[in-house]
């Protein structure tokens, strides 16, 4: 997902927060879209804000809209420390954003008792596993070798733009989340899998399949 202000993926990161956190973001891929990547940096980042600021809210607050707008506000308070005594100068979204995060982490406590039920994931930790790819590889040659659901591929690596796998060779560190059962046969015929089918015919595949 992103914002409206380029703010992309679970943690709502914008690009140079995002690469300031050693996210990697280019042309082939995005990995503030990836789920754990992006969620190991959003707690460095949070760590890092409550230790200026000694307050989960403020800190919260300085994740929204960047530690120079609260510094500006607690300022503007008169050198107040807290979230709720420096709220009235912060920008209005952020004024916003700490009190609709507490709403959802109530609602996640008890949702229960207003009847609010989670459905159950397409996928949950024992069901994926990740493996490191050894050569580039696109979702295409993946789907096609395994007879996996080119959907599930795309739904479960969200960092790859564009349903491809760009390893550069030695030293570069590219994953591949697949369904559990899948895990050993794409091990044993990774070979196999990246070199099925020509460059031309794969291209011509995946305008097929985003057609």
């Amino acid at each position: 997902s992103r914002s409206r202000a380029g703010a992309v993926g679970l943690w709502q990161f914008m690009y140079a927060t995002g690469k300031y956190f050693d996210l990697n973001i280019d042309s082939y891929i995005d990995e503030r879209r990836d789920p754990i990547k992006s969620t190991q940096a959003a707690v460095t980042y949070l760590n890092k804000l409550y230790g200026m600021y000694g307050d989960w809210y403020l800190a919260l607050a300085a994740y929204n809209a960047g530690p120079g707008n609260v510094n500006k506000a607690i300022r503007k308070s008169g050198g107040k420390k807290t979230y709720w005594e420096v709220r009235p100068y912060l920008p209005s979204e952020t004024r916003s954003y700490v009190p609709a995060f507490i709403a959802a982490n109530y609602i996640m406590n008890y949702a229960s008792e207003h009847n609010i039920y989670p459905t159950h994931p397409q996928f949950t930790y024992k069901d994926i596993d990740t493996v490191h790819v050894k050569y580039p590889v696109s979702f295409f040659q993946i789907s096609e070798v395994l007879c996996l659901e080119f959907e599930q591929l795309v739904f479960l690596n969200p960092q790859y733009k564009k349903e491809f796998i760009p390893f550069k060779g030695e030293g570069d560190v590219k994953t591949l989340v697949l369904p559990f059962e899948f895990m050993g046969t794409y091990i044993v015929n990774e070979e196999y899998i990246a070199n099925y089918k020509s460059p031309s015919e794969i291209e011509s595949e995946m305008e097929k399949i985003s057609d």
